[in-house]
């Protein structure tokens, strides 16, 4: 069995965003050389998710609306967690959809069903973060 790692960074411009790295994966899988395997794609921050679903821009549109009323923004007083910080909301974001995917490798690709992309959802931006790719696999 092979094994690959790999590192994506991202800063977003601003607080909050999806950005499609369906390509940057597939990237990988190519770098690896694996055919038959796994991929984790795995969001290394708690605030920042990684999940799966449709590019689709009222769709992400509909993400947010959902997602800031679950877990508003501001006021901040409202969360015991604001104080150094004002990010409680995106911790609370990220719970929700998620830390990381996995997904299986065939025939050197992502087995995707229709219309599913791998997306980085940023909570709290404006700084550098990371997205860890690891891959096993022959």
């Amino acid at each position: 069995m092979k094994s690959f790692r790999k590192e994506l960074f991202f800063n977003t411009p601003r607080r909050r965003g999806y950005i499609n790295i369906t390509h940057q994966v597939q990237q990988c899988i190519v770098e690896s050389g694996i055919k038959e395997g796994m991929v984790l794609v795995n969001a290394m921050n708690i605030t920042a998710s990684v999940f799966i679903n449709d590019d689709e821009a009222g769709l992400h549109a509909d993400f947010e609306k959902w997602l800031e009323k679950l877990a508003p923004e501001k006021p901040y007083s409202q969360y015991n967690h604001n104080g150094y910080e004002d990010n409680a909301d995106a911790h609370l974001k990220r719970q929700i959809m998620g830390r990381e995917a996995v997904i299986a490798i065939t025939n050197g690709k992502l087995d995707f069903g229709t219309w599913e992309q791998v997306f980085y959802g940023e909570y709290d931006g404006k700084r550098e973060k990371r997205v860890l790719i690891k891959i096993i696999g022959e």
